[in-house]
């Protein structure tokens, strides 16, 4: 039975056990002993699995950790400070302005300034003080945030997006059937419409009721008063600008950080001997999350070490029989298992493209189908995964001061507002295209 399947049964766990308030760390490592355990590979050998895996996000981790640091730097200067005041004018008592605005500077850390979850540990912090004086339902902000990591890459084919496009195109041409970067943006919008819809739908709808928060110290941030712009203040914006910059032109977000970093000692807005506390601290604001980062890689290489998925996506076809409605509910479903498990939609399409095209091929999808038909099934679980970036960015700010939960307060909220409504619109565009 398909339920018995490796892949299956290690998620059902790890989800289980968050679900419990287990930590996500220990979670995913009961979890992916389930799955080399179930697919007869052993404990000792899963171990050694999981930990030779651990280097596929190791850029990542290092970012989270370089990014933490940075942002108890930039912070102990003030200018966030004032960034936060700011933005207080600007939307006044209105906290569906702060949602709004936050949602489409996300948007821009994806296409426009592509620096990805660098920017919240930065910004959001400052802004807790705001959102507790609105009133603000963290869970809508982490919905806004989760909305911003996602949809411009989902939909359109430049920064993170033309990397994720070029994806799904090479790897369907690869498997089957040759098409173009355009044909990929011009079938997701349907994925587009219904992140919108899921939006809206928690901004206006499910969290715009008002909950308190209390105005507790934040994890590694230092409070600091601060009304005009001073000399410190520009040069942590050319900072900024420095560490942006060289990502931009080298890729590597760990050497933005580290460059932004010198500028800061070397113009000496924060102190050489200060050094040691701000690592400190950018450790608990970000180390935990990096780790996790560091246990999700080493967990995606034990499912894909199983051999599970393939077999479970085979098993798609001799269930479905042919038919497209259930052919598309079936790898909806399966698709939404893997991401939850490995998350990673960019990872996750060339593992699911590999069966599905022939498969896509086989049952009749049109190209437009196939490609939302796969798009989503890569992206799906993503946005509620408890080891995705998508929403360890999120926690990442909202969690500093400890009144807001990864699972409960991130990883439902996105779930509920993201991945059912991409279930729905995957399984309507890959039956009306």
């Amino acid at each position: 039975m398909m339920i018995f399947n490796p892949v299956i049964l290690s998620v059902l766990v790890m989800i289980i056990l968050c679900l419990c308030k287990l930590n996500v760390i220990f979670s995913m490592l009961i979890a992916a002993i389930v799955a080399g355990v179930s697919a007869n590979m052993g404990v000792i050998n899963t171990m050694k699995i999981l930990i030779s895996g651990m280097g596929g996000n190791a850029e990542t981790a290092l970012s989270y950790i370089l990014l933490g640091t940075l942002a108890v730097a930039i912070n102990s200067t003030g200018i966030a400070n004032i960034i936060s005041k700011k933005i207080s004018k600007v939307v006044g008592n209105k906290k569906v302005y702060l949602l709004l605005l936050i949602a489409a500077l996300a948007c821009c850390s994806q296409n426009l300034i592509p620096v990805h979850i660098a920017f919240i540990p930065i910004l959001i912090p400052p802004l807790l003080k705001l959102m507790n004086a609105l009133k603000l339902d963290r869970r809508a902000m982490a919905c806004c945030l989760t909305f911003g990591l996602k949809t411009p890459y989902v939909v359109l084919p430049v920064g993170f997006g033309l990397i994720f496009h070029t994806i799904v195109k090479d790897q369907i041409s690869a498997n089957g059937y040759v098409i173009e970067l355009g044909h990929v943006w011009r079938s997701t919008w349907i994925l587009g419409v219904a992140m919108v819809i899921g939006l809206l739908t928690a901004i206006f709808i499910t969290y715009r009721k008002d909950r308190i928060y209390q105005d507790l110290p934040l994890k590694g941030i230092k409070d600091v008063e601060c009304d005009k712009m001073e000399r410190k203040h520009w040069i942590t914006l050319v900072a900024a600008i420095v560490a942006f910059s060289i990502q931009l032109i080298t890729g590597s977000l760990p050497l933005g950080a580290i460059a932004a970093l010198a500028v800061l000692v070397i113009f000496r807005v924060v102190k050489w001997n200060d050094l040691d506390k701000m690592l400190n601290d950018g450790f608990l604001i970000m180390g935990v999350i990096a780790f996790i980062m560091l246990i999700a890689a080493g967990y995606g290489r034990v499912i894909r070490e199983t051999g599970a998925i393939e077999t479970l996506v085979n098993g798609v076809m001799e269930i479905s029989g042919g038919s497209k409605v259930i052919t598309s509910l079936i790898m909806l479903v399966v698709g939404l298992f893997i991401t939850i498990g490995i998350g990673t939609s960019f990872g996750t399409v060339p593992i699911l493209a590999t069966i599905y095209v022939p498969l896509a091929l086989k049952v009749g999808y049109s190209v437009p189908a196939m490609i939302v038909l796969i798009t989503a099934a890569s992206i799906i679980g993503d946005a509620g995964s408890p080891a995705s970036d998508s929403t360890l960015g999120p926690t990442s700010g909202l969690a500093v001061d400890g009144q807001h939960d990864h699972i409960r307060d991130t990883c439902i909220a996105t779930f509920i507002h993201f991945c059912i409504p991409l279930f729905i619109a995957g399984f309507i565009g890959s039956l009306i295209f």
